[in-house]
């Protein structure tokens, strides 16, 4: 780690801010608010800023760091932006078309070059495969899953499907029936990404270890994952999969680092608030900070890049305050002893797919 700058060196040589800004919010809040706290993002410091594709709300995003930099806050090389390709395969042939398809190695680049359209960037600091797992269904299937995706595909859905389709495809027994992807060649579609100047670096999110060796093992492998972006916080600490990863300099990010927004469609209720943690709020205290900066410090001095996802000024403003602190040696530990193996998202709709990677124990 860079001192000077909080970066940790990828294993291509570019360099990544320890701490990032997550853009991603509920679709019942404005587009408008994501421009508007990203701007306030990177006022208040953030280099780091972690969208995707899926949110829909990369144009914002975009407009807020190109009026950040017109304004001459920052210069384009300030800032290190994350986008994210999703891996579903749709069974029609006439939406190919859109964003669900592309993990499919020839419409990875298309994928790339929509979000930097809707950017107006000219390339992405960090490109991702979101899942490792493919789902062949309809795009309005996904209504059914929760609310995270309803906005896009309830405009699919109504202009692709007629009433009576069959939206999930299910075989005899009335099962979903999964897809799979060629992932070491989709990942060749990555570096092709990389190659053309779209991506400065490539990596994958929510990979356990045995999918990362599939790609670290792959014959002519010519760019080894930078990161592995997976759900990390202290009742769910990743030791093992960050132990891997670091033996074959991987950098781990950790989202949902505060626990999560406990959002009804994704998270059980009865799991446990995770900044409400007596452990965590007695080391809060002895500081003089907030429970979420030292679940946030925690990852940092693990050597883990941290995600703080809030659109909150306050808290945002607050988050930054990780910088200017350390915990001890007796801290760390104490917070090492929380892990539970609590994972608030545990994708359940998908945990019967081949490739689910939550099944295997790192």
């Amino acid at each position: 780690m860079d001192p000077k700058c909080q970066c940790l060196e990828l294993n291509d040589g570019h360099f990544v801010p320890v701490l990032g800004f997550g853009t991603y919010a509920p679709e019942e809040v404005p587009k408008s608010e994501a421009l508007e706290v990203t701007k306030f993002a990177i006022d208040v410091g953030f280099r780091h800023i972690d969208c995707a594709h899926l949110y829909q709300n990369e144009e914002q995003v975009g407009q807020a760091i190109r009026s950040k930099i017109a304004d001459g806050t920052v210069k384009r090389e300030d800032i290190f932006y994350t986008s994210k390709v999703l891996c579903v395969l749709c069974e029609c042939a006439h939406v190919c078309n859109l964003w669900s398809t592309f993990l499919r190695p020839e419409l990875v680049q298309p994928a790339l070059e929509k979000s930097l359209k809707n950017l107006q960037l000219d390339y992405v600091d960090l490109y991702i495969i979101h899942l490792p797992t493919a789902l062949k269904m309809c795009l309005a299937a996904w209504l059914s899953v929760g609310k995270l995706f309803s906005d896009i595909f309830k405009m699919t859905a109504s202009i692709l499907f007629q009433p009576g389709e069959e939206l999930f495809p299910k075989d005899e027994n009335g099962k979903m029936i999964f897809d799979t992807v060629d992932l070491c060649r989709s990942w060749e579609a990555l570096e092709k990404c990389k190659d053309a100047g779209l991506a400065k670096s490539i990596g994958v999110s929510n990979f356990n270890r045995k999918q990362l060796e599939k790609i670290l093992n792959k014959p002519g492998l010519k760019y080894k994952p930078v990161c592995n972006q997976v759900e990390c916080h202290p009742y769910l600490n990743q030791s093992k999969l960050l132990d891997f990863c670091k033996s074959n300099d991987i950098v781990l990010v950790a989202y949902g680092a505060l626990g999560s927004q406990r959002l009804k469609d994704w998270v059980n209720p009865s799991y446990p608030v995770l900044l409400e943690d007596p452990v965590l709020c007695a080391i809060a205290k002895k500081h003089k900070q907030t429970a979420a900066l030292i679940a946030l410090r925690y990852q940092m001095q693990r050597g883990v890049v941290v995600l703080a996802k809030s659109y909150n000024k306050k808290r945002i403003k607050e988050n930054m305050q990780v910088l200017n602190f350390e915990l001890t040696p007796e801290d760390m530990k104490a917070i090492d002893g929380l892990n539970s193996n609590v994972r608030y998202y545990d994708l359940l709709f998908i945990a019967d797919h081949p490739d689910y990677p939550f099944s295997e124990e790192y």
